[in-house]
């Protein structure tokens, strides 16, 4: 089964569960901005939940889909239109009749996701389906999805034919698709709260009116962001004494702060290693929300103990835990 990419859209890549274990040779993890909405959309389509999907940033692309295929899109609402007819989101969706599924502009989050039965059918490079573009890796071709581009989906489990046919007796008349009753609720992604974040190596090397401009200012997502960190624009971060730093790990979420004093994020495309103080640490539970911010959007900075981030990201995996046990069962009931 194929996809036809007609219009890639402005950022439109394969993205799964992230390129691990070969930092330690100069190779970033990459992999989804948005992990959970990820792991959602595959859990919908009975996929693993690393599986490679469709990530797209602010707008999404125009595809030419096949009758049979089944997908879901989770993250970000960029008014999806199969057919010419409104797609619900966050549910499996199973297409009647060859049409076309097209993306506006996103009105609320920033990237969304959209994954198929069988994911897609691109090489495994080192363990991984992302692409990395600045190395021309993974993927389709390394590269941005282009017109032309087809996109081969791989074979359905016994499982996802089943629900591929449960989903078909649900068509009715002409309709072009029909969907699951039902939808997950995973609104907490887009809630406009502060950004939790623990304390950095480097955190007692800033002065006490430096950690006071961190924890209590505005900070501006700069339009010089990408998939490699959030640069900020706000009030300068000051810093005890200037040391020099040798270059150590660089983790999701670090918050470096470079000579100009303003915050940067390091995200998915992090390069493995960085030279600049971490005052502090985005807690896992809040990169899906980060990423689904856009730049000009203003965020805080709040700090929570190591404690409370471990027990919102055990939160957060029992969520899903409990997902991936229940959305099998409903979709049986369909």
């Amino acid at each position: 089964m194929q996809i036809e990419v007609k219009k890639g859209g402005p950022l439109t890549t394969i993205q799964d569960a992230g390129r691990h274990g070969y930092q330690q040779y100069g190779v970033v993890v990459g992999g989804a901005m948005d992990p959970v909405s990820l792991r959602i959309g595959n859990m919908l389509v009975q996929n693993p939940q690393g599986e490679g999907a469709l990530e797209m940033t602010v707008s999404g692309p125009f595809l030419k889909v096949p009758a049979g295929l089944v997908f879901a899109i989770t993250g970000a609402d960029m008014g999806p239109k199969l057919g010419g007819k409104p797609v619900p989101l966050w549910k499996p969706v199973y297409v009647a009749k060859d049409t076309t599924l097209s993306f506006g502009f996103a009105s609320k989050g920033a990237r969304a996701y959209l994954t198929v039965a069988g994911g897609f059918d691109v090489p495994v490079v080192m363990n991984s389906k992302s692409t990395y573009l600045r190395a021309a890796m993974g993927g389709y071709k390394g590269r941005l999805l282009e017109s032309g581009d087809l996109l081969t989906t791989g074979t359905l489990t016994p499982s996802q034919e089943a629900l591929r046919d449960r989903l078909a007796a649900r068509v009715r008349g002409n309709d072009a698709f029909a969907a699951a009753p039902w939808s997950i609720d995973c609104g907490y992604i887009f809630e406009d709260a502060p950004i939790h974040v623990t304390q950095g190596l480097q955190y007692d090397w800033f002065s006490a009116k430096g950690l006071e401009t961190f924890l209590s200012s505005p900070y501006t997502i700069s339009a010089n962001s990408d998939r490699m960190g959030y640069r900020t624009d706000g009030p300068a971060i000051e810093i005890r004494e200037k040391r020099d730093l040798i270059s150590e790990p660089i983790n999701l979420g670090a918050i470096q702060v470079p000579p100009d004093g303003k915050p940067i994020i390091l995200m998915a495309d992090r390069q493995t290693t960085g030279g600049y103080p971490k005052i502090g640490q985005v807690i896992q539970t809040d990169i899906p929300r980060l990423a689904q911010r856009l730049p000009g959007r203003i965020i805080h900075f709040e700090e929570v103990t190591i404690g409370e981030a471990e027990a919102s990201y055990a939160h957060q995996e029992e969520y899903l835990e409990m997902l991936a046990a229940h959305i099998p069962e409903m979709e049986k009931r369909l």
